[in-house]
């Protein structure tokens, strides 16, 4: 089994993709590059990161670097600004669909858990999940913070989760909750998803790990 693994430099999403590696999945991991509105500290956390999962399940998972600033900014321009978080994960489910396609991958693994932000809800997983053509794989999806830092831990990520460094500062102050998928089309439309995704695929580069 390979899955692609959309890597922050959080707590959650290094357990999520290591409880699937440690059943057994290849891996290839691609982390949003947020710059030029964060800085480089999220990157190097990642790497870290991925450096770490390799060593404790005995991997050697590959690393994709896919900017994402650009459609951030289309984002908060042209979309309801309480969508903002809908879009981005919508827009990292559409690059990571292309990226498994590429590597001949069975699916995606995604740190999402029920409630740990405002903006991951039954309602708005729905949404983002409409029209994607490959299976999601939420291994946190019932878990809360207090176990999902308790393996972080055991593995090692979490003192590198940790470390300075945010990956994304354009949270909106009322995150929509209850996302519907008219509401989502429109907004696609107006900032031209497709677009999006395909020029940042395009710009991928590939990270390599020691």
């Amino acid at each position: 089994m390979k899955l692609i693994s959309l890597l922050s430099g959080g707590i959650d999403s290094p357990v999520a993709s290591y409880l699937m590696m440690k059943k057994d999945a290849d891996v290839v991991f691609v982390h949003m590059d947020n710059r030029p509105f964060i800085d480089d500290r999220p990157l190097e956390k990642v790497k870290k990161l991925v450096a770490i999962l390799n060593k404790k399940t005995k991997k050697n998972a590959k690393l994709y670097l896919i900017p994402h600033g650009k459609s951030q900014s289309v984002i908060v321009k042209k979309a309801k600004r309480k969508l903002t978080c809908v879009m981005c994960r919508k827009i990292m489910l559409e690059v990571a669909i292309i990226i498994a396609k590429k590597e001949k991958a069975n699916g995606i693994i995604t740190g999402e858990s029920l409630g740990q932000v405002a903006s991951q809800t039954l309602d708005n997983i729905y949404v983002e999940n409409k029209g994607i053509s490959v299976p999601v794989f939420r291994p946190l999806i019932g878990f809360d913070k207090e176990e999902t830092i308790k393996i972080a831990k055991e593995i090692g990520t979490y003192e590198i989760s940790i470390l300075p460094g945010q990956c994304c500062n354009l949270t909106p102050p009322y995150p929509e909750t209850h996302s519907k998928i008219d509401e989502i089309k429109e907004a696609e439309e107006l900032v031209d998803i497709d677009y999006l995704v395909e020029d940042a695929v395009k710009n991928a580069k590939f990270i390599e790990i020691k």
